[in-house]
């Protein structure tokens, strides 16, 4: 009996975002398998052909050029990880292109940076190239640009990517593939008794505590990036699945409504698209810590920030940037565009809404951080 939860997942899924690792791509020797990407990129025209938009955001292009060089372990200097990206990404977009080429299916290649989405501007113009490239029956190939990503601009991984992406498009599915069949209760590797979890509803701390710290031999992420996507998508409102790529027709089974690999749920109805840049693109330039009290006023009530619930401030924001907003614990909750900068939110904060005017001399603002200008992020 099919399972009617992902039923409605996949019966909602106008717009599906599908990563794929670098580890399902390539040979152990770091090359691309040629099999391997036409048989995902024929499961991806079926999709297509169901009335579906696809995006594709693709790993491999380091493992590919290490593969085109001969190298057998992966490099750990900046310079030589984007000399093996900007081998590799030329071997890559060639072998998706020649694998749509088959169903006469145009692709066409994205490079990002964090920055794109940082940029309020940039990340409306990657959207609506997306739009448009949906509309001229395209097949967007999405890759971090690596070539030139230094370390205060990256995503970390692709995993992280894909889901930024997912929260761009309002896609309601995010399929992360990868080498493992999902989640499991423990490290199958080690526990016998370990079991395929399925369906998971909210991605806590118990869950994280489930992955382990491995990475894969040619990629750079895991188990512990692949949740921290799982969540950021979830708590937007979009379902995740978690599948083995190397599993045949993994993708047909999943459209087929069958329990492969692991579905994350969403943890809350859809967020609005100018709340997702600001709670999950967008690169916070301070933190606010509060109490536990504004916390459950922000997070249970649905409560602007107060300067009575800021204990400590960080960063030298101003004005209108957007701030991390943490709770006690430091473990960040919400992010927001302060109304004030950083000195003088160090100046009111504790203070009552009477004492603010008296310490600032005007009251320009009651909020830190008014309920429109922020998303809670967790």
């Amino acid at each position: 009996m099919l399972d009617p939860v992902r039923q409605e997942v996949v019966a909602t899924a106008h717009t599906v975002v599908i990563k794929v690792g670098t580890n399902v791509l390539t040979r152990d020797d770091g090359r691309l398998e040629p099999a391997n990407l036409q048989a995902l990129a024929d499961q991806l025209q079926r999709i297509r052909a169901s009335g579906r938009r696809v995006v594709l955001v693709s790993s491999g292009a380091i493992g590919a050029g290490m593969g085109r060089l001969g190298l057998a372990t992966r490099p750990t200097e900046m310079r030589q990880l984007q000399a093996c990206a900007a081998i590799g990404q030329n071997f890559l977009m060639r072998a998706w292109e020649d694998c749509f080429a088959r169903h006469d299916t145009p692709t066409a290649q994205i490079l990002l940076t964090a920055g794109d989405f940082d940029s309020r501007s940039r990340y409306l113009n990657m959207r609506n190239t997306l739009l448009t490239l949906f509309e001229w029956g395209c097949v967007p190939v999405i890759n971090e640009n690596d070539t030139i990503s230094t370390a205060e601009i990256r995503f970390g991984d692709n995993d992280h990517l894909a889901a930024l992406v997912t929260n761009l498009l309002q896609a309601p599915l995010l399929v992360l593939l990868t080498v493992v069949p999902g989640l499991y209760t423990a490290d199958p590797g080690t526990d016998p008794d370990a079991r395929l979890i399925t369906t998971v509803e909210r991605i806590d701390g118990d869950v994280l505590d489930r992955a382990g710290a491995g990475k894969s031999s040619l990629g750079t992420g895991g188990m512990r990036s692949k949740l921290r996507a799982a969540r950021l998508a979830s708590v937007a409102g979009e379902s995740v699945v978690m599948a083995s790529g190397r599993q045949p027709g993994v993708l047909d089974a999943l459209f087929r409504c069958e329990p492969v690999g692991t579905l994350f749920l969403p943890q809350s109805s859809t967020m609005p698209a100018w709340k997702r840049w600001l709670g999950f693109a967008t690169k916070p330039r301070g933190r606010l810590v509060v109490d536990a009290g504004a916390r459950r006023a922000v997070v249970e009530q649905g409560k602007s920030l107060l300067p009575i619930g800021v204990v400590q401030v960080a960063g030298g924001f101003g004005k209108g940037d957007v701030v991390s907003i943490c709770d006690p614990a430091g473990v960040e909750f919400a992010r927001g565009l302060s109304n004030y900068p950083a000195a003088a939110v160090d100046r009111i904060r504790g203070l009552r809404t009477e004492q603010v005017r008296e310490a600032l001399g005007t009251l320009p603002y009651a909020e830190v951080v008014h309920r429109d200008n922020l998303a809670v992020t967790m």
